[in-house]
């Protein structure tokens, strides 16, 4: 029987895992340094994976030389992290992760918005709720200074750290899943139009948006001893961060709204008799210029094939997870329905977001 061959492969540099280390650690990415350490890698001298093929020049590819790499290169580069570094690349078993290098790694994922890899990063510290209650604790001080930015930056963190101990086949950081929660707010279709949530008071409203956007109600009940006008100004920063584009939403709503006005006798009608169509009606709102079912496409920016209502509510959750905030379920027909946009004129938190089309 012949042999097999051994592969020998030469030694890793002390400079190829310095600059692969320190990338994960600039970069925040808590998947690659554990990566970097598990039994296979290509960091080992003794394993056959070589951190010189193309398979991973992700893991070694240049990055910017900014500050934050090299005070995670000047960190790795330590003597004795590097000891530490070569004794866990040569142990048998799981490795022992340096404690300081994944600190500054969570760190990083902070600053860079990286909230569900610092979750990750400050559960293997064992400092994750402890890290979650301080960076509530200083937003909840932004928020008495009238510091917005950074209390919704503190809010938006500390839900970033929450954990699923539930998850399997391990726990796992929350994923931020507004298609879901989003479809929850409208499952169940208003009895009257005044039902809705989008025509809801401005209070319910806020109190609704909070508790929904920021995915954790314990987080949003620490607001309600605040005034509404905190909330307010809370919450329209809060959508801000959350949705970069949301000014590119704000211009398909006003669209929307435009056709819905051009229609809405039609539709008003449709909404107290959704079930009495004869089949002369239903072929005269087909024939009808505007046709109702574009509404949805011009607010998601795209039409869907066979879309239903619960379909663009999840699309726009997606792209604009407050969006789902300021629509409601309409029926056209006894067989279509449709996603459309309502509000309460007079709302402030409308007005604030610019929504209303005289804003």
């Amino acid at each position: 029987m012949a042999r097999t061959k051994e592969i020998i492969k030469p030694p890793v540099s002390q400079e190829t895992i310095d600059h692969c280390l320190a990338k994960a650690v600039a970069e925040g990415d808590i998947v690659n340094f554990r990566f970097l350490f598990v039994s296979y890698s290509p960091l080992r001298d003794n394993s056959t994976e070589d951190i010189q093929t193309e398979k991973y020049a992700y893991l070694r590819e240049d990055v910017e030389k900014d500050a934050r790499f090299e005070a995670a290169l000047a960190a790795v580069g330590a003597p004795a992290t590097q000891q530490q570094v070569q004794a866990q690349l040569k142990k048998n078993g799981p490795a022992q992760l340096p404690a300081d290098l994944v600190t500054l790694l969570a760190d990083n994922a902070v600053a860079l918005g990286k909230f569900k890899a610092a979750a990750q990063a400050y559960e293997l510290l064992r400092i994750r709720a402890r890290m979650q209650k301080a960076y509530l604790e200083q937003a909840d001080e932004a928020l008495s200074a009238g510091d917005m930015k950074k209390a919704v930056r503190g809010y938006r963190v500390a839900v970033g750290l929450d954990y699923d101990y539930a998850a399997f086949p391990e726990p796992m950081p929350g994923p931020p899943n507004y298609q879901s929660k989003a479809q929850i707010l409208h499952a169940q279709y208003p009895s009257r139009p005044e039902d809705a949530l989008a025509l809801q008071p401005p209070e319910i409203h806020i109190n609704v948006a909070l508790g929904y956007l920021l995915l954790n109600p314990e987080l949003a009940a620490r607001l309600e001893s605040r005034s509404q006008e905190e909330r307010l100004a809370f919450l329209v920063e809060l959508v801000h961060q959350i949705d970069p584009a949301w000014s590119e939403f704000v211009s398909r709503y006003h669209d929307a709204c435009r056709l819905v006005e051009k229609i809405g006798a039609r539709l008003q009608q449709q909404s107290n008799k959704v079930t009495t169509d004869t089949l002369a009606e239903e072929i005269e709102a087909q024939q009808q210029e505007e046709d109702p079912a574009e509404i949805p496409q011009i607010l998601l920016g795209r039409a869907l094939d066979d879309g239903a209502w619960w379909q663009y509510i999840k699309e726009l959750a997606y792209a604009h997870p407050a969006a789902p905030l300021f629509v409601v379920r309409q029926f056209v027909t006894k067989d279509l329905e449709i996603v459309m946009p309502r509000y309460v004129q007079e709302s402030p938190l409308v007005k604030a977001l610019g929504l209303a089309l005289d804003a």
